[in-house]
């Protein structure tokens, strides 16, 4: 029987570059809590426990799925672009929720995070259907996933091609 699950993520510094300690750290939080707690399974592959690579090529996130030996399982590539507004919008109510901590009621700033929990939500379900048919994960997993990938656009130094 398959052990479904991630116990690594490796990240390629050269193609997905950080922009300083905060960045780096939303990044290590992330991975530290999908490792924590995932079900991550490559459809039609029977091994596991998995590690994942990524990377980006041409504004597209490479998943390079090994095994802990670093034996290569599976490969694809994910278009980033279907993403773009659900990451502008989760990072625009954040910075809303944030600020609200600050000055608003309890009742305004837990409006606002339910508003940030249904776009992280609505994000967690695009990715969800975009690893359809080659990623089995459950919704849990799918959250962390998105965090994830928000923290690396997030960290994201901008220069050519990115």
């Amino acid at each position: 029987m398959a052990d479904k699950r991630l116990v690594a993520v490796e990240i390629d510094e050269e193609t997905l570059s950080t922009s300083g300690p905060d960045a780096e750290h939303e990044r290590r939080v992330a991975i530290f809590d999908l490792i924590e707690e995932n079900v991550f399974g490559v459809q039609g592959d029977e091994t596991g426990p998995y590690v994942l690579h990524l990377s980006m090529i041409e504004r597209k996130l490479v998943f390079d799925i090994r095994l802990e030996d670093q034996t290569k399982v599976h490969m694809f590539i994910l278009s980033i672009s279907p993403f773009r507004g659900i990451i502008r919008d989760y990072f625009m109510i954040c910075e809303n929720y944030y600020s609200a901590i600050k000055t608003q009621s309890p009742h305004q700033i837990e409006a606002i995070d339910m508003a940030r929990r249904g776009i992280h939500n609505e994000g967690s379900s695009l990715l969800a259907e975009r690893l359809e048919n080659k990623i089995d994960v459950d919704f849990d997993t799918s959250r962390r996933l998105f965090t994830l990938i928000c923290a690396l656009h997030a960290g994201q130094t901008r220069g050519p091609g990115t």
